[in-house]
């Protein structure tokens, strides 16, 4: 019988250090495109675990760290995200947001802790065979960091054939990890409408072209875009996240309105359809109304899917570090680009873990990762990572 592999357990010490990172990232909080300082943070918390190579620039500001076994065998990837949220922190906790606008509050703070966390242990204990390599990704709230890092010329150089990654969610009881095979994000796009008129005096409204009563329209009936279905094959929804209308002026009746919009479906074969209603509805809208459109997309996710094999080693993990768990039997409606390194090549899988049922949402301006999680997290990878190198 094969011996079971163990990674050293970190200590209250190091809890406590990784704690205060965490917390003191939350303080300094960068958006996607714009984590330098972030990743400078990162690259110093990982010089005293002495990775045998660290990568930076990737894909923007990520940063790859190399744990090498000198052996053959398999190269494991482990993920978190850099990248903060715009909004406007509210919460009364003594490390929030010294940024005005910008906040963590995702969790991505805490799952970058996570994985720092990990590059402790294998400073005490290098990979057994094959090699380990922590990604802290660049700009996951935008859809654009993964598939930057994957498009680095120095990507394939650490090509994994494994890749685990985690996130924190609320609405779960705490601790509990979340994990199936098959679907785990549904796909989503965000879209921009542009509307064109012509301003007239404001005493004179009918002299213009105002975009007012086709935005009005617009807005309802593009979420009724949405199919309406139960979460699952065929389901979509669209999302009217923001809506401007002429210049912030008492005189002038407006001539031009915009609309940003995100459209989400449970698999990628299925946007298509959805974008040609959106378009549709769109042009209808502007040509009934007298009114120039414009509009393209940004911000694309594709749909994210646990592969079984991957699924199942992360699983061995979960049990391995005692983490209570339940299986996922749907998708999060929410969006995730980790899908893209399943498909540059890799078996990839991902779990939730549970903040609590009554723990403040992902993206609302009351929430902070809870610290609790990041040994939890930690005990997870490092029993997976074990499970792997087993496996092999």
């Amino acid at each position: 019988m094969t011996n079971r592999l163990t990674f050293p357990m970190l200590t209250e010490d190091d809890l406590r250090e990784l704690t205060a990172f965490r917390q003191n990232l939350h303080r300094h909080p960068e958006l996607s495109g714009e984590e330098k300082e972030t990743a400078r943070r990162v690259c110093e918390m990982l010089a005293p675990t002495r990775p045998d190579n660290i990568m930076t620039g990737m894909g923007g500001h990520g940063v790859a760290a190399i744990y090498d076994s000198g052996a053959p065998g398999p190269t494991i990837l482990f993920r978190s995200e850099l990248d903060a949220l715009p909004i406007q922190e509210l919460g009364t906790i003594k490390h929030r947001s010294t940024v005005p606008g910008k906040a963590h509050l995702c969790g991505h703070d805490g799952h970058t802790a996570i994985l720092l966390g990990l590059a402790r242990i294998l400073s005490r204990s290098r990979p057994t065979s094959g090699r380990v390599v922590l990604m802290f990704q660049p700009a996951e709230e935008n859809g654009a960091g993964a598939a930057a890092v994957i498009a680095d010329s120095r990507y394939p150089e650490i090509k994994p054939d494994w890749a685990f990654s985690l996130h924190n969610i609320s609405g779960i009881d705490f601790g509990i990890a979340k994990l199936g095979p098959g679907p785990t994000n549904c796909a989503s796009r965000g879209a921009w409408i542009r509307l064109t008129g012509s301003t007239a005096h404001a005493s004179r409204p009918a002299d213009g072209r105002s975009p007012m009563n086709a935005i009005s329209e617009l807005m309802p009936a593009l979420e009724a875009c949405g199919s309406g279905e139960l979460l699952g094959p065929g389901f979509s929804m669209v999302t009217v996240t923001h809506a401007s209308m002429g210049a912030e002026s008492y005189g002038v009746a407006p001539g031009e309105a915009k609309l940003l919009v995100t459209l989400r479906t449970f698999a990628d074969e299925e946007m298509d359809t959805l974008m040609a209603r959106f378009e549709s509805l769109v042009r209808q809208t502007a040509t009934l109304h007298g009114l120039d459109c414009a509009l393209g997309y940004e911000d694309t996710f594709l749909a994210c899917t646990n592969d079984a094999q991957a699924t199942a080693m992360l699983l061995q993990g979960i049990e391995r570090a005692g983490v209570r768990h339940e299986s996922q039997t749907e998708p999060s409606v929410a969006s995730e680009d980790f899908g893209r390194f399943g498909l540059s090549g890799a078996k990839s899988a991902m779990l939730y873990l549970g903040s609590g049922r009554d723990w403040p949402g992902l993206h609302t301006p009351t929430y902070d990762f809870r610290d609790e999680l990041i040994p939890v997290g930690i005990g997870i990878f490092a029993e997976t990572l074990a499970a792997c190198l087993e496996s092999h």
